[in-house]
């Protein structure tokens, strides 16, 4: 997904005037797909109150603080977690076999498995 630099705001990417390629300069062209999303919405109350305590007590950059709260001042949108490429962990679910996972949504899941069987005090790692 697009996202502002400055302000971490989230960008439909068809809601630019005149996008281009920074490297080529071409246009994008719009194509109709299916893909899954995760409806964030849904786990908003929650994900709020863990943010603030989180972000109080916990060591959280001034970027990720300010993302955070830039989405949660906006309310969390549905968030896709496919895409239409070759390459990348693909989509074990019928009529989405032709996919691949975005890595911000597989890699943690990763990080947290080769942990599991590196050793048995894995949660030690992530709690």
């Amino acid at each position: 997904g697009d996202q502002c630099d400055k302000c971490q705001r989230l960008i439909n990417a068809v809601e630019l005037i005149k996008p281009r390629c920074k490297v080529c300069g071409k246009m994008p062209v719009v194509k109709s797909s299916r893909h899954i999303f995760v409806d964030l919405h849904e786990l908003e109350g929650e994900l709020s109150e863990w943010y603030e305590k989180s972000s109080a007590s916990g060591h959280w950059s001034s970027n990720a603080k300010t993302i955070t709260s830039t989405w949660l001042r906006d309310g969390l949108k549905p968030r896709c977690i496919t895409r239409d490429l070759k390459w990348g962990t693909p989509v074990p679910q019928e009529g989405f076999t032709d996919k691949v996972f975005y890595v911000w949504f597989d890699a943690p899941i990763g990080y947290l498995s080769i942990t599991a069987n590196y050793t048995k005090e894995w949660e030690k790692w992530w709690k």
